[in-house]
């Protein structure tokens, strides 16, 4: 589907070269922001993982966890080590997606495709968290780009390359399982692509894929499907409502860059012609993307859709918008206006929002503000230090994992800190010693998640010490309640397993 002569001049900025310095301007500015920033909960709660690398993991497949790993080993446990791969692999991203969309298009579809995905909130300027969505995002990309060498090569040797790429995206995510469904449905739907059936190497990669998988399933099957439950018991276990579906179409739109969401849907429309017809491009971007589509349609029929679970349509989403963009007559009038003003508004809001989340330009908006999960920690760290110290207390108890992982990294050179609920999270992890709990210690908890009447029947004593103000600016965001735990009743920790 190319739309315009390839000898056609780009200007600048949709040259390899003028593309190449924009993602060098960006990522040295997400490695700034990386590096200086605190943590969100769930990123602190993944360091965790990373400390502790294992076959799997209760909430999510381990990928984001070996990532981690990798760069404590490199950076040591800082806040950069959590993120390193994550701001990598934006670069990543980007390579694979110029070179996917010159293949399935051409180089003015390509330029503009890099542009519309780091100039996205969600994956462009959200790319310093290290969340699961970072390595999903990646390898279905680069899955897709495999995809694309294969259509244009007809070298079925890239079947296999296919089969890792979608193997490791399997490790990240579990939503990954979506886009083999998509990629079944290429190979049904379009008549060229048919004789890929034949073929022992799209077999051979469907085992790659496969055996990549192999640790979660083994993981799983040692600790009852755990984490299958979890995720897989999302779907539809709700009545019909229309409470959330708008609320998820406005989530992606406004996440994606409304502007760049505005211009992806004339272009899936546009590509919508191809797919009738059966034409090969357009119906791998199309078809690979639309079961996780349904899904996630269906799911928000159900029950809220997280902001964060489209993240890996997004590239397919920005090659629409570029498709479209790109096929416009001449200068392309209001609609390619449309896409410059796209552009310079996502930068505008990657370097406000970057530099924010190192230096608060205010507190006002409070707990509206984005990145009210990254303010105030380091004070709360210091408080809860000083207090441990006076206290004389030798652990922390929490029953919350995301604050539990954030003070776990703020006190990780002073008191152990445990949660005591949802032990399954840290089966990766040697137990505490239960010694360990005949002896003082704290309970924290975020005022309205206070489980502190539930100690009771496991300590003599819970006196509540103080309260400790999370803020920005001297705007309180939330609360914690302190108390001294001591004398030990009974058994502390939940069981790994409940029943």
């Amino acid at each position: 589907m190319t739309t315009r002569p390839e000898t056609e001049k780009l200007p600048f900025f949709l040259r390899p070269t003028g593309l190449a310095l924009l993602v060098a301007l960006l990522t040295a500015l997400k490695l700034f922001a990386a590096s200086q920033a605190h943590f969100v909960e769930d990123e602190a709660y993944y360091r965790i993982w990373g400390l502790f690398p294992a076959l799997s993991y209760y909430d999510h497949p381990p990928m984001i966890g070996w990532w981690i790993a990798l760069g404590q080993a490199l950076f040591g446990d800082t806040i950069l080590a959590v993120r390193a791969l994550v701001v990598a692999s934006g670069v990543v991203g980007s390579l694979a997606l110029w070179r996917t969309a010159s293949l399935l298009f051409d180089r003015r579809v390509a330029g503009w495709a890099v542009l519309f995905l780091n100039t996205s909130l969600l994956v462009g300027i959200g790319g310093i968290l290290a969340t699961p969505d970072a390595p999903s995002v990646l390898f279905w990309g680069l899955s897709l780009w495999a995809l694309a060498e294969l259509s244009c090569s007809r070298n079925a040797n890239w079947w296999l390359v296919v089969g890792l790429m979608a193997g490791l995206g399997l490790l990240s995510k579990y939503s990954v399982l979506f886009l083999g469904a998509g990629i079944v449905l290429w190979l049904l739907w379009v008549p060229e692509a048919r004789r890929w059936w034949t073929s022992w190497q799209l077999w051979a990669g469907g085992l790659v894929a496969v055996i990549c998988f192999l640790p979660v399933l083994y993981w799983n099957h040692l600790h009852e499907w755990a984490s299958f439950y979890k995720q897989f018991g999302r779907a539809g276990v709700s009545g019909l409502t229309a409470k959330y579906i708008f609320e998820f179409l406005g989530a992606v739109a406004g996440l994606m860059n409304p502007l760049i969401a505005l211009l992806a849907v004339p272009g899936a429309i546009k590509l919508a012609g191809g797919l009738k017809s059966r034409e090969t491009a357009a119906s791998l971007l199309l078809l690979t993307v639309l079961p996780f589509l349904l899904y996630l349609l269906y799911h928000s029929l159900h029950a809220r859709v997280q902001a964060n679970w489209p993240a890996p349509l997004f590239p397919a989403f920005a090659m629409m918008a570029a498709v479209f963009v790109a096929g416009l007559p001449g200068r392309g009038g209001i609609w390619q206006g449309l896409a410059r003003a796209g552009v310079a508004l996502g930068l505008a809001v990657a370097v406000l929002v970057q530099l924010h989340a190192v230096w608060p330009a205010t507190g006002q908006l409070a707990r509206k503000d984005p990145t009210f999960q990254l303010r105030g920690w380091p004070e709360i760290g210091a408080e809860l230090q000083s207090i441990a110290k006076r206290e004389g207390a030798s652990f922390v108890a929490t029953t919350s994992y995301g604050l539990n992982g954030q003070l776990d990294f703020l006190l990780k050179d002073d008191v152990p800190v445990i949660q005591l609920t949802e032990r399954i999270r840290y089966i990766m992890a040697k137990a505490p010693d239960p010694a360990l709990f005949d002896r003082p210690g704290l309970y924290v908890a975020i005022e309205r998640r206070d489980q502190s009447s539930n100690l009771a029947e496991t300590f003599s004593t819970v006196e509540k010490l103080t309260e400790l103000t999370r803020r920005v600016k001297g705007v309180p965001l939330e609360t914690l309640n302190i108390y001294k735990i001591d004398g030990r009743t009974g058994p502390v920790l939940e069981p790994v397993l409940p029943r």
